[in-house]
């Protein structure tokens, strides 16, 4: 299938971006290839509010890639970051975790039973893998080996001449706290608290300091210790002539003296880091969070800092939070906080890449963990639909295909996408029996029966993850093994008038499309109109008695008042065992 560029689309928010930062690289860098950013530290599970720092320049580097410019889409993994803490729900080789906070990412064990050499690469691995799912084209930078093999020496050296020019400029946004002046209010503004939450979470920006301050002045540099490993060092000497660097570590009390010209552990401050490499990389495009929008954040003081590189600050958004449905806002240290390799689990890569690409980075929104996922798959396969007959709005025409394709091609997709709830319910009264289920799945369109479960694939299978590992236990379906002969026995003339109508109709209308007829239909039928009466045509009565019907069938059927729709339902039961709970 063709590649069809959106360049055109005005209401499109990844094209207007692509004509901006095409342009912008052109006064740059003219002929070189576009560079654009991400940055995700992998100080524990990479977090779908983490993924948004990669789908939105992704985007915007495959229009420009469909557009047939070159274009480089950089992932810095900030692999280099100290330890920080513990996140919770993360169970590590020994247990004693704390000893390891202060030293490199890449310096920590990695969690019990991985196969992976450390922390960072236990944590990185699972979103490269979710990232390859996605089709999400990116060089990866590992910064523990731009700086353990010496690539950022003469940034570093620069960055020590130039520590004055650093210090005033980070001296603007310092603030010292009045004692005299009582804070207004015990409690944060719940906004306010939640930039602050992921400010300290986000990637990159992992709550660093300014860098060393003391009686030998400022430095934007830190070594980690030659003993202990850890960042908890202070520079107490420093001659620009020799490059003779002196420190001392306040975690074991080890000192020593190198030179920085050939020395490789340690690191530029978060605030100085970051500007550095948007000049060593010459980083045309990169998203930020909102924490950054802030006077003195990373974002906008580095904007400054990036000068004395040589450099300029990259263009980009302030993106919005992702939330999840049902849940707080997500942090990577509390533990337990849903991953795109989650969310994979439950839903093809097209729905994923879909929900960013439909909204502009300044928009919030939500991902369905919950029943909430049925309706977002309705709302997809409808959008598929109006694509497929012309029907659709030219920007929701754009989200589709960055939803779809990639530069590169389409993305594998489900030969025959049959509805979600559908597979669904299928999957939650089969309990994943699969002759059971192609025996379902075959018998809902009998005039094009399913041969092969693959022809539904992966998608069921995405259901069927769904079903089982975030529905609870108390809302599964399970059909009853014997009639509730009590129920039975109670029913009015009315109730079993309903039931007979229904038993006699099952043979003609054994299909989805009948079945859904039929059960809608009987309670038409015994209020005296056609079952094929519209809507308009009938008293808000019959609303009300095609209610109790169904709450009738489900009790008969599944002991519940609800359950999954009940065509689907019946299908799923069988037509005999059906005859049999509804006491014929």
């Amino acid at each position: 299938m063709p590649i069809v560029a959106q360049s055109t689309e005005t209401t499109d928010w990844v094209s207007r971006f692509a004509d901006e930062v095409i342009e912008e690289s052109e006064r740059r860098a003219p002929g070189k290839p576009v560079v654009v950013a991400s940055g995700l530290s992998p100080s524990g599970p990479i977090h779908l509010g983490n993924l948004r720092e990669v789908m939105t320049p992704h985007l915007v580097a495959d229009e420009i890639r469909r557009r047939g410019h070159q274009v480089r889409h950089l992932i810095s993994w900030d692999d280099y970051d100290r330890y920080r803490k513990v996140p919770n729900g993360v169970e590590g080789v020994d247990g004693t975790w704390a000893e390891h906070i202060g030293k490199p990412l890449t310096s920590v064990p990695a969690p019990r039973g991985s196969a992976h050499p450390n922390w960072a690469e236990h944590f990185k691995a699972a979103m490269v893998d979710a990232l390859a799912e996605m089709g999400v084209e990116f060089d990866g930078i590992s910064q523990t080996e731009q700086y353990t093999s010496g690539v950022y020496r003469e940034q570093i050296l620069h960055a020590m001449k130039h520590r004055g020019d650093i210090d005033a400029i980070l001296a603007q946004y310092r603030t010292r706290k009045d004692p005299a002046k009582k804070p207004q209010s015990q409690k944060p503004d719940a906004a306010m608290e939640a930039a602050e939450l992921e400010a300290a979470e986000g990637s990159g920006a992992a709550a660093e300091d300014d860098g060393s301050s003391g009686s030998a002045g400022y430095f934007p540099y830190k070594p980690f210790c030659g003993q202990c490993e850890k960042d908890l060092t202070t520079v107490t000497a420093y001659d620009d002539a020799t490059t003779e660097l002196s420190y001392t570590c306040t975690a074991c009390g080890f000192a020593e003296t190198v030179a920085l010209n050939e020395f490789n552990r340690g690191k530029l401050v978060w605030k100085v880091d970051w500007p550095m490499r948007w000049a060593y990389e010459g980083v045309v495009f990169e998203p930020s969070g909102v924490d950054h929008s802030s006077p003195g954040s990373s974002f906008q003081v580095g904007g400054q800092i990036v000068g004395i590189f040589g450099g300029k600050q990259p263009i980009g958004p302030m993106y919005a939070f992702v939330g999840i449905s049902g849940m707080a806002k997500m942090s990577s240290s509390k533990g337990g906080v849903p991953t795109p390799a989650d969310a994979l689990k439950i839903m093809e890569p097209q729905l994923l890449r879909w929900l960013y690409a439909r909204r502009r980075p300044n928009q919030s929104f939500k991902i369905a963990f919950d029943q909430e996922i049925q309706r977002l798959y309705d709302e997809w396969d409808k959008l598929d639909a109006k694509v497929t007959d012309g029907s659709a709005l030219p920007a929701d025409v754009a989200a589709h295909s960055r939803a779809v394709r990639t530069a590169a091609g389409e993305l594998p997709r489900t030969p025959r996408p049959m509805p979600y709830r559908t597979l669904a319910s299928v999957a939650d009264i089969t309990a994943g029996a699969e002759d059971q289920t192609l025996r379902i799945l075959s018998e809902l369109d009998p005039t094009d029966p399913l041969s092969s479960l693959d022809a539904v694939r992966p998608r069921l299978d995405k259901a069927e993850a769904w079903i089982n590992t975030h529905v609870p236990a108390d809302q599964r379906t399970i059909v009853r093994d014997e009639p509730d002969a009590e129920l039975l026995k109670s029913l009015d003339e009315q109730a079993q008038g309903s039931l007979r109508l229904l038993l006699d109709g099952l043979a003609d209308h054994w299909s989805l499309d009948g079945l859904t007829h039929l059960v809608y239909g009987v309670p038409k039928v015994q209020a005296g109109f056609s079952a094929d009466a519209t809507p308009k045509e009938l008293p808000p009565e019959i609303k009300t008695a095609q209610r109790s019907f169904f709450a009738l069938l489900y009790h008969l059927l599944v002991g519940r008042d609800t359950g999954p729709r009940l065509p689907t339902l019946l299908l799923a039961v069988g037509q005999d065992r059906v005859r049999a709970l509804l006491g014929e």
